[in-house]
Formats: C-alpha cells, structure tokens, sequence
C-alpha cells in the first residue's frame, strides 16, 4: 500500500492514484511494473497483492511499526512514543486473515494488483490507549514530531478481494491485539519456533524443505 502515500480519497481502490513519499515507496511502484511487464511480455503467472498495515506475533520490536513498539514499551513500562498528535489513522489486519488472502489470490488466475487489509480504521492514539489497556501497563503516552512522509490516513478498499477471492479479514482488532501481545508475554521475540513438522495455513499444509525448520510467518 506504499504505493499509494498520503489518501486523495478513502477508501483506497487498486486505481487510487500511485504517489510514493520515499525510496521504499517507488521500489514497490517498480516492482508492480515489472510483474505486470513479465506477465504482458511473457504469459507469466503473476500475483500483485498490496498489503495495508499487518501485525500479529514474530514482528521484530524495533522495526519501526506501531504495534511492536508500543507493545514493547508498554510492557517495560516505557511510555508510548506516539508521533504528531495521533490523530493519523492507521487500519491494522492481523496476520492470519494475510496469509489467507495471499493464498487465496496465489491459486487464482487474476493477475492485476489487489488490495488486501482490514477497512477498519482507527487513530494511532486510539491503538496506543487500546494496548495499555490490554496489558495493563501505567505507561504514559509522550508526543514527537511527526515524520514528513508519515501518511495521515490509509484505508483499503477490498472490494477487488470480496469480488475475486471471496476475502474478508475474520479476525477482530481487538482480538489481534491481545494474541500478539500473549506471544510477546511467552517470549516474544526469544520465544521457540518448532524446529520440524508441517505448518498449517489457512487450511493448507506447508511441509518444510529439504529437512529445514518451518519458516515462521
């Protein structure tokens, strides 16, 4: 969803003009170009998803995101680090209901791009209050200047997914929120991933290669 920057209209359909704040942005603008050349150019089978936000557990705590940070801080009982004033919305799809969509577009034959999210939307502010609740942390939020290219709202249009995959996110923010942060209170990012044996998706087994450990989502 990069590829979108800052809303000129909410929701975000697939057509919602491309504007990209930063180099990270206009790789993905590339990367779309050039899945759709190969599969113009050479009949080749392609799947262009555009994910909006996504969290669930095995998120890396200093990768930037919303949800490991405060989670992070509000567990040590660090305030929550909130930029601007919060009002910006962010819509948060727990990982789950990702990979199901992903699985979904990847057996299908549609090759343009989709959106996948949850159009639930909410403020940052309102997430950092929602994560002291659950876990009961007397951590303060504490206000920083807000980056340049930090979008002010991000929702997904995903009516492309209802229409071609028969998608739509299962699981309850709030829900979400309370398995991410359970892992995270069993070990979080020192807890054990099993070293052998399938791994379930979305109803679909994944056996691992060649003897390797199965890759955590």
């Amino acid at each position: 969803s990069e590829v979108y920057g800052s809303a000129r209209s909410l929701p975000m359909s697939e057509t919602h003009p491309k504007h990209p704040q930063s180099p990270y942005a206009a790789s993905k603008v590339a990367s779309d170009a050039l899945a759709h050349s190969f599969h113009a150019a050479f009949d080749l089978p392609v799947s262009i998803v555009r994910p909006f936000n996504t969290f669930g557990p095995r998120m890396r705590r200093n990768d930037g995101r919303a949800v490991p940070a405060f989670i992070t801080q509000a567990l040590a009982g660090d305030p929550l680090t909130v930029f601007g004033d919060g009002s910006q919305t962010r819509s948060l799809c727990y990982i789950d209901d990702l990979v199901e969509g992903l699985i979904r577009l990847l057996f299908s034959d549609h090759h343009l791009p989709v959106n996948l999210g949850n159009p639930g939307e909410l403020t940052v502010v309102e997430l950092a209050e929602m994560i002291l609740e659950l876990t009961g942390s007397p951590s303060p939020v504490v206000h920083q200047p807000l980056p340049v290219d930090d979008p002010r709202r991000r929702r997904p249009d995903i009516s492309t997914a209802m229409r071609i995959l028969g998608w739509t996110p299962q699981i309850p923010l709030r829900d979400g929120l309370e398995r991410t942060i359970a892992w995270w209170t069993d070990g979080g990012p020192h807890a054990r991933i099993p070293a052998s044996g399938h791994t379930s998706l979305a109803g679909r087994v994944v056996a691992p290669a060649s003897g390797r450990p199965a890759a955590p989502v």
